[in-house]
C-alpha cells in the first residue's frame, strides 16, 4: 500500500508542476498580448499600413518596420511622441525652413530663438499691379526707289504706349520672396514714328557747289536697291552673346559696324539711306535683302525699328 500512495503522490505533484508552469506560459502570454497595438501609418504617397506593434514612440515604430525618413521629411506627431492603440503616424514634407534649420543643426552652425522665429514667420501674398511702358517702333516709308542724295522727313513723332501687369507677390518678414505674373492689359496703345525717305532738294548756291566739290568720295550704286534695315546691339537678346565682337574679329562700334549678306565681303563700305558703315558682321537671319546696323543698346535697336532704305557701295 505505501507503495502505491507513494506513486500516487509523486504523479499528483506531476500534474501540480505542470499545470503552474501551464498558468506562468498562459500569464506572459497574456501579458505580451495586452502590450501589443494597432498602428495606422500613412506614407507621403498616401499609402496606408496597419504595423502590430509593441513599441513605445514614433520612431521606435518606424524603425521596426524599416522606415527610413529622408531629409526633406517629418512625421506627425513627431518621432519621439508616445503612440497609443489606434493612433495614425503620418509622414509629410517639412517647410523649406524646417530642412534649412535641420542643416544648420547638423553643421554646428549656432541659431537664435529670434532667427528661428524669423523663418518661421508667415507668409502674406499680395496683388500688385504695376504700370510698364511700351516703347514705340520707327517706320519708315521711303520714297526715292535707289537714290542716294536723301533726306528723312518726320511725318508723325512717336509715342510709347502703356500696360497694366498684374503681379501675385509673396512676401516674409516684409521681404519679396516670389513674384507670378497674373496678366497684362494694355491701357493705351503706342503710336509709331513715322519718317519718309525722300530726295533731296538741288540747291544752285556757292556753298552747295563748293560742298559737292569738296567731296572725297563717290558713290556708285552697284545693283542699287532697297533693303529692309534693322537695328541690333551686343546684348544676349541680339546675339546671344554679349562679347561685343563681329564676325570679322573687329569689336562692334555703333555707326561704324553693319551685319551684311555674305555677297558683301568684310571692309565692303555701304551708303545706308545716307550714312555710310562698313561690313563687318554677318547673322543667321541676314540674307537676301536684309541688313542690320549696330546700335549702342538694346533701346535703340527697339526705337530704330524696321526701315526700307536704299542700300549702295562706295568706291
Amino acid at each position: 500500500m505505501k507503495r502505491e500512495e507513494k506513486a500516487s503522490i509523486s504523479i499528483m505533484k506531476i500534474i501540480c508542476v505542470s499545470i503552474i508552469l501551464i498558468l506562468i506560459s498562459g500569464i506572459g502570454v497574456m501579458a505580451v498580448n495586452t502590450n501589443l497595438k494597432d498602428v495606422k501609418i500613412i506614407l507621403q504617397n498616401g499609402y496606408e499600413m496597419t504595423a502590430l506593434t509593441a513599441k513605445a514612440t514614433v520612431s521606435e515604430i518606424l524603425e521596426e518596420n524599416n522606415i527610413v525618413l529622408e531629409e526633406n521629411q517629418k512625421t506627425i506627431p513627431d518621432q519621439n511622441a508616445q503612440i497609443e492603440a489606434g493612433q495614425k503616424i503620418q509622414i509629410t514634407d517639412k517647410s523649406y525652413h524646417e530642412v534649412q534649420i535641420a542643416k544648420m543643426s547638423e553643421e554646428g552652425v549656432e541659431t537664435s530663438l529670434e532667427q528661428l522665429l524669423q523663418n518661421y514667420a508667415p507668409i502674406t501674398e499680395k496683388i500688385v499691379v504695376e504700370q510698364v511702358s511700351i516703347p514705340y517702333e520707327t517706320v519708315t516709308k521711303n520714297t526715292t526707289g535707289a537714290e542716294a542724295n536723301t533726306s528723312n522727313k518726320v511725318l508723325q513723332e512717336g509715342k510709347d504706349g502703356l500696360k497694366e501687369v498684374t503681379y501675385k507677390i509673396k512676401y516674409q518678414n516684409e521681404v519679396e520672396i516670389e513674384k507670378t505674373m497674373l496678366s497684362e492689359v494694355v491701357v493705351k496703345q503706342p503710336v509709331n514714328k513715322i519718317v519718309q525717305v525722300q530726295k533731296k532738294s538741288t540747291s544752285t548756291s556757292r556753298a552747295a557747289t563748293t560742298s559737292r566739290t569738296a567731296s572725297t568720295s563717290t558713290t556708285t550704286v552697284i545693283n542699287g536697291e532697297t533693303y529692309k534695315v534693322t537695328a541690333y546691339c551686343s546684348c544676349s537678346k541680339c546675339c546671344g552673346k554679349t562679347t561685343g565682337r563681329t564676325a570679322s574679329g573687329a569689336r562692334a562700334t555703333a555707326g561704324v559696324t553693319v551685319a551684311a549678306p555674305s555677297k558683301f565681303a568684310f571692309g565692303t563700305k555701304l551708303n545706308v539711306g545716307g550714312h555710310i558703315y562698313t561690313v563687318q558682321d554677318r547673322g543667321g537671319a541676314i540674307n537676301g535683302n536684309r541688313i542690320d546696323v549696330y546700335v549702342n543698346s538694346h533701346s535703340a535697336a527697339l526705337q530704330w525699328g524696321v526701315k526700307y532704305l536704299p542700300v549702295s557701295v562706295v568706291q
